[in-house]
């Protein structure tokens, strides 16, 4: 079995030793199957699909897996739907489907099959008819006769046991944080939130439940769509996401409850993975939208078979493994900006995306497939060792081994896409480091829904802007700094000042 080493701190961090890398052609012919992990990319899964774009509250469009940091015995989960949620967006706001089935899957013995399935479903509540109004007047309290329309929830887990499928219901019916209307409306939010949240015993262990509106975690700059950051890396630094709300689900559940026969210390390791199925008028429902890592189905999946991808499970994956031997990405960049793509087929992919990584969070006797997986035992980084760049940074318990709300998964992606594990040492990056607000310390940890009231929800530069000192910067302010960093970082990357063939920026 061949090993890559990549240079020290990538993926060899000196405080927790070496975690080797190993090339794709030992480890299929050892599992014998070859299956899907995506490459990086530049965008999460929003409106990633022709099918799914016409459908937002199907459309998954992160999910996130982490030791609890306040509660290290757990682990908790989020997903999230409803992508590009305008906070003014009334009438009628925002609200999960109620002819769905919201599914986050654990998969905790590597078979690519799920074990677990939290599942989710919500029912409309009107008050009157005879308002166009989705509150009223002041809302103190999600019971405040104010609040015109709500949802309640039923969350149940369904146990795999082989012959079997059992149920436990483990919220019967529960109300969910609204659509942050504005602050005369909700003059206090927080509080909504707080009430939304829930404990629930399940054999005497507190499980903590959460479902309602909150500000898209995901940061990123989404013109990459347009010649990859305008062509010339002139269009990087804009949070494209800073503003928007989406619908989330998060569960935090002891970790124990997920590990095989509950065993965290012997089966440390899940893959995690979302879908959301839809009901028909025949009355059978059919899966619309699948989620695990992050990046996949917008720039690796090709059009053809996108909506194929979202109808799929990870059992499957070995129909798409040449999007990911042989990525589009690389070549992309190679035509726009001369670097020249790494060597296909990129085995350097296979474990950090298909297998998990060796030594890291990858299960025995693994099956390929694509999930989000996570070790249940890599210890909490504090506070002074974490890093946004997670294991490439130094930072075990970072992406790929599970995902945190603040990392850098786009950052992480454009590096290792550009050869990061293979000695093409590069900081490329989108020039968006962190979120636009913060998140919470407790559970959900996600942070509050932009609200309906804020006249700019949607500041152009996110970060950068904060960074700079002054909200009324131009953007070309904001972004030229941003830039030049990303043009004089792609010339090192290319390893010669004429290989980098882009527009001058005027600015």
């Amino acid at each position: 079995m061949n090993s890559i080493t990549p240079p020290s701190p990538r993926w060899a961090p000196s405080r927790r030793g070496v975690v080797a890398i190993t090339a794709a052609g030992g480890m299929l012919a050892s599992v014998g199957l070859a299956g899907l992990g995506p490459v990086g990319a530049s965008a999460s899964s929003h409106r990633e699909a022709p099918l799914i774009a016409g459908a937002p509250q199907y459309d998954t469009t992160d999910v996130y897996a982490f030791r609890s940091p306040d509660r290290k015995n757990a682990v908790t989960l989020v997903a999230n739907w409803l992508p590009f949620s305008e906070p003014a967006g009334g009438p009628n706001f925002y609200s999960f489907a109620t002819d769905a089935r919201y599914n986050v899957k654990i998969d905790n013995d590597g078979d690519a099959k799920p074990e677990i399935t939290y599942r989710w479903t919500f029912k409309d509540h009107y008050r009157s008819g005879d308002t166009f109004l989705y509150a009223n007047g002041e809302v103190d309290s999600l019971r405040d006769e104010n609040l015109n329309y709500y949802q309640t929830y039923r969350l149940v887990r369904l146990k795999d046991k082989g012959n079997r499928i059992k149920k436990k219901v483990l919220v019967k019916s529960r109300r969910v944080a609204p659509s942050n209307v504005g602050e005369a409306t909700m003059p206090n939010y927080e509080a909504l939130r707080d009430e939304a949240t829930t404990e629930v015993q399940v054999r005497g262990k507190t499980l903590r439940s959460f479902a309602g509106q909150a500000e898209d975690p995901f940061f990123l700059d989404l013109r990459v769509f347009d010649l990859l950051y305008g062509g010339d890396f002139s269009e990087s630094g804009d949070d494209t996401l800073a503003g928007f709300n989406v619908n989330s689900v998060a569960l935090q559940v002891p970790r124990r409850q997920l590990a095989k026969k509950k065993k965290v210390q012997r089966n440390p390791i899940v893959g995690i993975w979302s879908t959301t199925d839809r009901r028909g008028v025949d009355g059978s429902y059919r899966q619309v939208s699948r989620l695990g890592m992050p990046l996949v189905n917008e720039v690796v999946i090709p059009v053809k078979d996108k909506d194929k991808f979202n109808a799929s499970s990870p059992a499957g994956d070995g129909q798409f493994l040449d999007y990911v031997t042989k990525p589009e990405l690389p070549k992309l960049i190679e035509a726009v900006y001369g670097i020249e793509a790494p060597e296909e087929p990129r085995n350097d992919l296979v474990q950090v995306f298909l297998t998990g990584v060796e030594g890291l969070n990858q299960p025995r006797n693994v099956t390929p497939s694509e999930q989000l997986r996570l070790n249940m035992t890599t210890p909490i980084t504090s506070d002074a060792e974490k890093s946004r760049l997670g294991v490439i940074g130094g930072d075990n318990q970072g992406f790929p081994n599970g995902r945190r709300l603040d990392d850098d998964v786009i950052d992480i992606a454009l590096q290792v896409v550009e050869g990061e594990l293979v000695g093409n040492e590069n900081d490329l990056s989108d020039g968006v480091d962190q979120n636009d607000v913060d998140f919470s310390g407790t559970f959900p940890y996600l942070a509050l829904p932009a609200s309906g009231s804020d006249p700019n929800p949607h500041p152009g530069g996110g970060p950068v802007a904060k960074q700079s000192g002054s909200s009324e910067q131009s953007m070309t302010e904001q972004v030229a700094p941003a830039s030049a960093l990303a043009i004089g970082l792609l010339a090192m990357g290319a390893g010669a000042a004429g290989m980098v063939r882009r527009r001058r920026a005027t600015s």
